[in-house]
C-alpha cells in the first residue's frame, strides 16, 4: 500500500513537470512574438507570455508558476538574449511578482472574485518590482550600451514629462506595466475556464 502511494505520488509529480514545461514552451513562443505600443519608449515592447505562466499557477499552484517563468526566460536567453541573461533577469523578476501574488490570492478561495482580485494585486505588486529593478539593475545595465540621456531621450520623444531616470520609470515603464498587467489579466480570466480542466487532468 505504501509503495502505491508512493508511486501515485510519483505519476502525479512527473505529470505536473510535463504541464510546466509544455506551458513554459508555450510562453518562450510569446515571448518571442512581442510587440511596441506607440504611446510608450520604443524600447518597451509587451507580450503575453506571462499569460501561460498565471494560468499554470492557478491551476497548480504558484509554484508551478515560477517554474514556468524560469524556464521560459532561460529558453529565451539561450535562444535570442542580447543583453548577457540581465533582461531576462529582470523579465524573471517582473513576472513572478506578478504571478505569485496573484495565484496565492486565487487559491486561498477559487472563485471568479479572488481570481480578478489576484490579478489586480498582481499588477501593482509588478509595477513596483518593476520600477525597482530598472532603476537598479535594467537601465544601469543598458547605459553600459548607450549613454543614459539617449535611454531618457527615448521617453521623451513620446512624453515631455520623461526628463530622467525617475520621471522614465514614472511615467513610461510603470504605466507600461499597468497595461501589460491589466492585459495578462483580461486573457487568462477569458480563458481560464476553458483550459483548466485540461490542465488539471
Amino acid at each position: 500500500m505504501q509503495n502505491g502511494l508512493s508511486v501515485s505520488k510519483n505519476k502525479l509529480s512527473v505529470n505536473t513537470l510535463v504541464k510546466v514545461s509544455l506551458l513554459a514552451v508555450v510562453a518562450y513562443i510569446l515571448m518571442l512574438l512581442d510587440f511596441p505600443l506607440p504611446m510608450f519608449p520604443s524600447f518597451l515592447r509587451i507580450d503575453l507570455s506571462d499569460v501561460p505562466a498565471l494560468v499554470g499557477a492557478f491551476a497548480l499552484g504558484p509554484v508551478a508558476g515560477v517554474l514556468i517563468q524560469l524556464v521560459k526566460v532561460v529558453l529565451y536567453g539561450i535562444t535570442k538574449s542580447s543583453t548577457g541573461g540581465v533582461g531576462e533577469m529582470a523579465n524573471f523578476i517582473v513576472g513572478v511578482s506578478y504571478v505569485v501574488p496573484a495565484a496565492i490570492v486565487y487559491h486561498a478561495k477559487k472563485d471568479k472574485f479572488h481570481a480578478l482580485l489576484g490579478t489586480i494585486i498582481g499588477t501593482i505588486v509588478m509595477c513596483v518590482a518593476g520600477a525597482i529593478a530598472n532603476y537598479y539593475i535594467i537601465i544601469p545595465f543598458y547605459s553600459n550600451f548607450m549613454p543614459i540621456d539617449a535611454i531618457v531621450g527615448l521617453g521623451t520623444a513620446v512624453n515631455s514629462r520623461i526628463v530622467d531616470v525617475k520621471t522614465l520609470i514614472i511615467y513610461g515603464i510603470t504605466p507600461f506595466n499597468l497595461v501589460k498587467g491589466m492585459a495578462i489579466a483580461t486573457v487568462t480570466l477569458l480563458i481560464y475556464k476553458k483550459l483548466s480542466p485540461i490542465i488539471k487532468k
